[in-house]
């Protein structure tokens, strides 16, 4: 779905002239964000480059996670990348990497509990927002590990003995 039929169908229910009204833009500026880019694929040409394209461009020129996760959390929820698997490394490599970074990830959480309350006592809201990233970046790797299991991304191939070693050991 592109960006500005997104932008169509979440307008549909409150309607152009509410949401307008909210964000204090004119009712035919969210018209044009809700318009096709013109045939030349140039954003400026037709509508206006709404706040979807917008924030895409920010995260594209940033690479900043925390713009996606953001959002995510204010929608009441969170981001987790899609897994990707490395082309040529092992599967049984892949497996063992993804386990060890929810291991290193779950320490990097702890670690930071840890050093919030060995100082004073408490979590201060600095010290919460550190406890919050590692905790996004635990749920992240472990979605990517639980979505590449269920999509069978993992096939380890364990080599067995012959016979005759197995009955010497």
């Amino acid at each position: 779905m592109k960006s500005y039929e997104v932008i169509q169908h979440a307008v549909e229910e409150p309607g152009v002239k509410a949401v307008a009204a909210v964000l204090r833009v004119s009712p035919a500026l969210v018209y044009k964000w809700c318009e096709p880019p013109a045939a030349t694929d140039d954003p400026e040409q037709s509508g206006a480059k709404n706040p979807l394209d917008r924030v895409r461009e920010m995260y594209g020129l940033t690479r900043d996670i925390r713009l996606i996760r953001w959002l995510c959390n204010e929608a009441g929820g969170f981001f987790c990348a899609n897994p990707s698997m490395e082309h040529g490394k092992p599967i049984d490599q892949s497996i063992f990497t993804e386990t060890r970074g929810m291991v290193r990830d779950f320490s990097e959480l702890l670690n930071a509990v840890t050093e919030s309350v060995e100082d004073d006592s408490q979590i201060d809201t600095d010290e919460a927002e550190i406890i919050r990233q590692r905790w996004e970046d635990l749920k992240a790797c472990v979605e990517r590990f639980v979505s590449a299991c269920e999509r069978g991304h993992y096939h380890l191939k364990f080599t067995t003995k012959p016979a005759k070693e197995q009955k010497k050991g």
